[in-house]
């Protein structure tokens, strides 16, 4: 009988035995290390796709150049032109930064001339610019919305960004397409480039004087470096 208790017991004990050692192992840094992923994880997931940022004019430049041609053009100036009043939003992909869009609102009469001229010169020209050749009074908004963006990294948080859009200027839309450089901040993004454009693409007569003696050339030259912030 006793023998019979003393087999049972060593069977029970070498059963507990078998079940014991038949449980995985965890390994207290692999499993540390899981729970840390796992939560990056969740992190990740919670977070918003996709940024937003607001186009502060306040905080940035964005200017035009006009060139003078014609025979008597050496008389004449080239003038920069300040675009003062626009508001827009920025948008990306967290991360991959594609898909990503632009879009930008400006007021015609915003623009003012910024060379260092005479008061009634000043005056005249930007009453020109304003009645004649934006038209603000029937066009009083210019407008580009993005159609594509596409951007490379260059380095820890900039790319190179080239951009597509439908530009809509005194009346007329057209597709535009040029390069810029976009820099994040914590709280803001930066972006700077330039692009030409035609006048005449957009039904502008370009303005001319004496005779067309001395005019501006058809061309002209934007240049910009724009601030948004989150």
């Amino acid at each position: 009988m006793t023998n019979r208790k003393g087999f049972s017991r060593a069977l029970l004990y070498a059963l507990a035995l078998l079940i014991v050692f038949s449980l995985p192992v965890l390994d207290p840094l692999t499993e540390g290390a899981s729970m840390v992923e796992s939560g990056k994880r969740s992190a990740a997931n919670s977070s918003p796709a996709e940024g937003r940022y607001k186009i502060s004019a306040g905080q940035s430049r964005f200017i035009v150049r006009a060139f003078a041609s014609g025979l008597l053009s050496a008389l004449a100036h080239d003038h920069t032109i300040s675009i003062r009043d626009f508001t827009g939003e920025a948008r990306f992909t967290y991360v991959t930064i594609e898909p990503a869009s632009l879009q930008l609102t400006i007021k015609s009469d915003s623009l003012a001339v910024t060379d260092k001229v005479s008061d009634s010169d000043r005056k005249k020209i930007e009453d020109t610019m304003r009645g004649e050749v934006l038209e603000a009074d029937k066009y009083p908004e210019i407008i580009f919305k993005s159609t594509s963006v596409t951007a490379s990294r260059i380095d820890e948080g900039k790319y190179q960004a080239k951009i597509s859009g439908d530009l809509t200027l005194h009346g007329t839309t057209r597709n535009v397409t040029f390069d810029a450089s976009v820099t994040f901040y914590e709280a803001s993004l930066r972006t700077q480039g330039q692009f030409s454009l035609k006048q005449s693409d957009y039904g502008i007569k370009p303005v001319s004087v004496a005779g067309g003696t001395i005019k501006v050339k058809n061309e002209l030259k934007f240049s910009f470096d724009i601030v948004a912030n989150r």
